[in-house]
């Protein structure tokens, strides 16, 4: 039986760090593990209780909490835009979290990992993504994480699987996701 993990990038921009350290994890995913990389946070409403509604929830948002629920672990992808949380990474959580205690992140393991341009990786960022995740009833493992500083000129030049620290570092993250147990 393979661990299924979804990935949720926190930037939507084609040239992101963020979706290159994404593929990554697909790449250097450990044997029996698979990283699906989700594709279509853009078109995900921002979240309002009005269109959670029974029978109206957006087909953006059922499908991505469907995705979310058929995984078994989440690894969130996150640069770090004025000290925080990209709003669509944000506004993913809140899909998932719902309904609360019972949405598609509750009991599942969560990792956060990131690049950013400064000096520090994104880690503001990625406090408050964690943050997040606990909340909305995500398993946040905190011994898994990764923040990787100066993307812009780290990986000018460099695939970030093609970097050994990056590798080393995210293939230790997508271990212990795959090897956290789920809460029921």
């Amino acid at each position: 039986m393979s661990v299924r993990i979804l990935a949720l990038v926190g930037s939507l921009r084609a040239g992101s760090q963020n979706r290159r350290l994404a593929e990554a994890a697909v790449k250097l995913a450990p044997e029996g593990t698979e990283v699906e990389i989700y594709e279509g946070l853009a078109d995900v409403p921002f979240y309002n209780e009005d269109l959670d509604a029974e029978g109206i929830v957006p087909a953006a948002a059922a499908r991505l909490r469907d995705e979310a629920g058929r995984a078994d672990a989440l690894l969130l992808l996150t640069p770090e835009y004025n000290g925080t949380v990209p709003a669509v990474l944000k506004n993913a959580i809140d899909w998932i979290s719902r309904p609360h205690g019972v949405g598609a992140i509750a009991g599942k393991p969560v990792a956060v990992a990131g690049t950013a341009a400064g000096q520090y990786g994104g880690v503001w960022a990625q406090d408050e993504t964690r943050k997040a995740a606990g909340i909305a009833g995500g398993k946040v493992l905190e011994e898994a994480k990764l923040a990787i500083p100066g993307s812009m000129t780290r990986f000018a030049d460099i695939h970030p699987v093609d970097d050994a620290e990056v590798a080393t570092g995210l293939t230790e993250v997508l271990k212990r996701l795959a090897d956290a147990p789920v809460a029921v």
